[in-house]
């Protein structure tokens, strides 16, 4: 008994130990900026003794290490400090935000995978081939295009010549808030108020964006996929199916594929952990409400309780899927718990 619950013991014994680890980065970042918290504040015109007053409150006058206990007591009861640009609770904020980010890195990570996967098998089926060469292309488009030209140019292209998709934000302004906020993702709170007027708007708007983010995602999902394919194809099993006279479909997707699917696992999970916390570009673009967008108004403002509590937020959300996808590939792999 002793012996299974060790690994399940040492697995929630490293994320706390990363978090731990995160929580001093962060700590470290809101200490060695040259932004002066109690400026922030209380104002640059605070007379001394209102600024003594609030570094005394703020605890700044303590050692270093009594802060940081501090910090981390703090973050564990969920207090993240006040936001200056809006004066709420930071993590009041993030919970009003993150779910905009949430719901488009995931639309795009469900396009990235239902478009790359394919891609990638396709690919490493057609070595060589002209198929192969065009979709090599499309992967290595995907890391040199910058994401703030392209989100620009499908905006131009799409929004505002075609009137295919809806503009920046997330709804139409003539519905804004006709949507009872349940889950925060404005397509499923839709769906549940059966407000089909309301869904309609917010598809056409977030699909423009999700898509863009769904091409990167797509490029680095495809080459890795015909990288494993590739690797695959050439063992001597498949040419033993092969020479039996499998169907070629057979010989890849189900003794090819197969064997790859534990690996794609890590690879969407850092594709998706990258989406939640690379849309910085995409959000400010698209004005869209998301932690990207909150976190590039919170460095314009100095805005460090802010900026510390949505970058403490990316990297929790990172090391959360990571960790995931590493349990699900020892559940789904034999071999990685022997």
């Amino acid at each position: 008994m002793l012996a299974r619950l060790t690994p399940i013991l040492w697995f929630f014994v490293t994320i706390a130990l990363t978090f731990l680890g995160l929580l001093a980065i962060t700590f470290v970042i809101g200490r060695v900026v040259p932004i002066d918290p109690v400026l922030a504040v209380v104002g640059d015109r605070a007379p001394k003794e209102v600024y003594d007053a609030a570094r005394l409150k703020m605890g700044l006058d303590d050692p270093l290490i009594v802060q940081f206990v501090h910090y981390v007591g703090d973050v564990v009861q969920g207090n993240l400090g006040k936001a200056v640009m809006t004066s709420n609770p930071v993590i009041e904020d993030l919970a009003r935000v993150f779910p905009a980010t949430l719901e488009m890195a995931t639309l795009g990570i469900i396009i990235g995978v239902m478009i790359g996967v394919p891609l990638g098998v396709w690919a490493a089926a057609r070595q060589g081939s002209i198929i192969d060469q065009i979709i090599r292309v499309i992967g290595l488009a995907g890391y040199a295009i910058p994401a703030f030209w392209l989100g620009l140019v499908g905006l131009v292209l799409f929004y505002a010549q075609l009137k295919w998709v809806g503009g920046p934000g997330r709804i139409d302004i003539f519905l804004d808030g006709m949507v009872t906020p349940r889950t925060g993702l404005l397509l499923v709170d839709s769906l549940i108020d059966g407000d089909m007027d309301s869904f309609r708007s917010a598809f056409s708007h977030i699909i423009l964006p999700s898509t863009i983010l769904g091409f990167f995602a797509l490029a680095y999902i495809a080459r890795m996929t015909r990288s494993f394919m590739l690797e695959q194809l050439g063992q001597e099993f498949i040419t033993t199916a092969r020479v039996k006279g499998a169907p070629e479909w057979v010989v890849i997707w189900r003794h090819a594929f197969r064997p790859i699917r534990v690996q794609l696992i890590t690879v969407i999970g850092l594709s998706y952990a990258g989406l939640l916390e690379g849309s910085v570009m995409i959000e400010t673009v698209f004005s869209w409400p998301g932690i990207g967008n909150y976190l590039t108004n919170a460095l314009l403002n100095a805005d460090m309780n802010a900026v510390l509590g949505a970058t403490l937020v990316i990297g929790a959300v990172f090391i959360c899927i990571n960790k995931l996808s590493d349990a699900l590939y020892l559940l789904l792999d034999p071999r990685a718990r022997a």
